[in-house]
């Protein structure tokens, strides 16, 4: 049955997507007009959760498109050093490595993102397609062609076969763009019934509904994902299986050391639990443990 990850396929989760450097401010701001220096951090949503699955114990594999550059060289180095194995992060000669510059936040954070080799990500090979139990993705990742199609060529695939699709839909219209096609390619991805995850930034961002948990649950109660999780901050994160009710874990209580990439920490630990055949709750559970590690500072 699609979207079980299986035991025996021993690739783990195949993330497709961005692998990009976090050029963020070394104080807190409340936005980038306070920005003064920056310190430059490997990033990219699907390169930041592969490293934290694997820092969860699983396996992660990460298919990103990075320049022939020193930028580039940063990340594929830090894969390494992560236990990454970068041989399947595309080199591209004439592009440059794509860059975000964020502001250092307790919550949401500020960004500008500086794009270029990221959005020409190559075909996926198919064996990794075949071994992963999980193949991976984000809206920042499906946001700009010829990557997004790519992406959804191997979604199709590993929908095929029954293989579990996620995604991070992290929408953004700085990413986008104005007057954009977010809503046709969210809606090619509901068809997979993925495991889902959003945050109540995400929605309100993408639906233009009120900023409120409520409004957030009603737009996502209709969508066909197998598994949907709303995160919520500090205000924990509210999940539901597909037909079902639904349900609320509290977040951890925690002094935020960084909340960059806490999102993508949730749901390492999420999908990492879920590979190991944990029921939903147990799932979340994972994720939430997880993100706090990554807000006190220790992934």
């Amino acid at each position: 049955m699609p979207n079980l990850p299986t035991p025996d396929r021993n690739g783990g989760v195949l993330a497709l997507g961005e692998a990009l450097i976090d050029a963020v401010t070394t104080d807190f701001v409340t936005d980038l007009s306070e920005a003064r220096t920056l310190g430059l951090h490997p990033g990219g949503s699907p390169a930041n959760l592969c490293r934290f699955v694997r820092a969860s114990g699983g396996a992660a594999t990460l298919v990103a498109a990075v320049g022939r550059d020193g930028l580039g060289k940063i990340l594929l180095d830090a894969m390494a050093a992560a236990g990454i194995d970068p041989k399947h992060v595309q080199q591209l000669a004439g592009h440059a490595t794509s860059l975000i510059v964020v502001g250092r936040s307790r919550g949401t954070p500020d960004f500008i993102p500086y794009r270029d080799a990221d959005r020409f990500l190559q075909p996926v090979d198919e064996a990794l397609i075949a071994a992963a139990a999980v193949v991976h993705t984000t809206a920042f990742a499906l946001s700009l062609a010829p990557a997004r199609d790519t992406i959804l060529d191997a979604f199709s695939k590993a929908h095929a076969r029954g293989i579990a699709v996620s995604v991070d839909w992290n929408y953004a219209e700085p990413v986008w763009g104005t007057g954009n096609d977010a809503a046709e390619v969210f809606n090619q991805l509901m068809q997979y019934r993925p495991l889902l995850k959003v945050s109540l930034d995400d929605v309100q961002r993408f639906t233009g509904a009120a900023p409120t948990v409520e409004a957030a649950k009603d737009y996502l109660r209709a969508l066909p994902a197998v598994v949907t999780c709303l995160t919520c901050g500090a205000e924990g994160v509210w999940y539901r299986e597909n037909g079902e009710d639904w349900r609320h874990q509290p977040a951890e209580p925690v002094v935020v050391k960084d909340a960059t990439g806490a999102g993508d920490a949730f749901w390492a630990g999420f999908l990492t639990a879920r590979m190991a055949g944990q029921p939903t709750e147990g799932c979340v559970q994972r994720g939430i443990a997880t993100a706090a590690r990554r807000l006190r500072g220790e992934l």
